[in-house]
């Protein structure tokens, strides 16, 4: 069961801004990098279903997050279809995000309370999310789909809408600035927070610096 309410999950990715996203097979380098996130100040992360038995490590993640970062809100991201979805939700996950739109979840998720983030690559498609009750609709792949300019053009008609730009996204001024000026609510941001040779080194402590100046950066240009 979800620790986190659907209203708490979307309202701490508004409120922190960056969702990280994260798949490794092995569960001891995923506990370092969600506890690196999280002494950077990160809130809201996002596992990925990319793998074999990736259930097995969420759940086990999961278990330990609670105990050792009890405010962070774990959920699980690149779900595609209903089973997965309630596969990932007996395992406690406190969101779901696919990189689609799939009416099927919602019926899981809304029966759990619990937020189903789809991937959208149009206005109409984020129309139906809504409709179907999305709180917070993801662009993917956010650089593909018309980047910033496609979130400002969706924003001026729908202003009500908050959106997680996924892809794309990069942990500079330049970048963020540019989303963050065209109304994304927050985004998801995967592998410029989490360089290749740094988890291979397993120098957690860099991981934590990135977030940190990324953080630092938000709350630049939010002022």
């Amino acid at each position: 069961m979800a620790k986190f309410s659907r209203i708490e999950v979307c309202s701490k990715m508004k409120e922190t801004g960056i969702v990280p996203v994260f798949y490794h097979a092995d569960l001891e380098v995923s506990k370092q990098v969600v506890k690196a996130c999280y002494d950077g100040g990160v809130r809201v992360f996002e596992f990925t279903n990319r793998g074999d038995f990736a259930h097995e490590i969420f759940a086990e993640l999961n278990k330990w997050v609670l105990k050792e970062c009890p405010e962070m809100i774990l959920g699980i991201g690149s779900i595609v279809d209903s089973g997965t979805a309630s596969l990932f939700l007996q395992s406690g996950a406190n969101f779901i995000v696919g990189p689609l739109l799939n009416p099927d979840i919602f019926k899981v998720c809304n029966r759990r309370q619990v937020a189903y983030i789809p991937g959208c690559g149009s206005v109409s498609e984020i129309g139906t999310a809504q409709e179907l009750g999305a709180e917070v609709v993801k662009i993917f792949p956010a650089g593909n789909v018309g980047g910033p300019s496609f979130v400002k053009n969706v924003m001026a008609p729908m202003p009500w809408s908050n959106i997680m730009a996924t892809g794309a996204v990069e942990p500079t001024e330049e970048n963020l600035k540019a989303w963050f000026n065209s109304g994304v609510a927050c985004v998801g941001m995967g592998s410029k927070l989490f360089p290749d040779d740094a988890i291979k080194q397993k120098d957690w402590a860099r991981i934590t610096q990135i977030c940190k100046e990324t953080f630092a950066i938000m709350t630049k240009i939010s002022t």
